[in-house]
């Protein structure tokens, strides 16, 4: 996983919204498909970029795939972001005096 995929992922608004979807509980491809007017194959693909850019992982059970948020890195990228609030708050802080 790095930042380039990871960001790729985020860009698109269905994948966003798989990825809140995700955030209640696992689900399977079937149920995500569900909420959306797409193929299962376009619904594939998506799932397979949000797995690429390590956004979410799989877990079998029987005869079907469960996706789950995989939050560490959601917790790399804020992680990352927040070089910039720290910055941000010092140049307020200099700001104010």
């Amino acid at each position: 996983m790095g930042f380039p995929e990871t960001f790729k992922a985020l860009s698109d608004p269905i994948r966003r919204e798989i990825l809140v979807m995700l955030r209640e509980n696992k689900m399977s491809a079937g149920e995500i498909s569900e909420k959306f007017n797409m193929t299962n194959a376009t619904i594939s693909y998506h799932l397979s970029q949000l797995k690429k850019a390590g956004l979410i992982f799989e877990t079998k059970y029987k005869n079907f795939i469960f996706y789950e948020i995989n939050i560490s890195v959601f917790e790399e990228v804020m992680l990352w972001f927040s070089q910039f609030m720290e910055k941000g708050e010092k140049d307020n802080e200099k700001s104010d005096k």
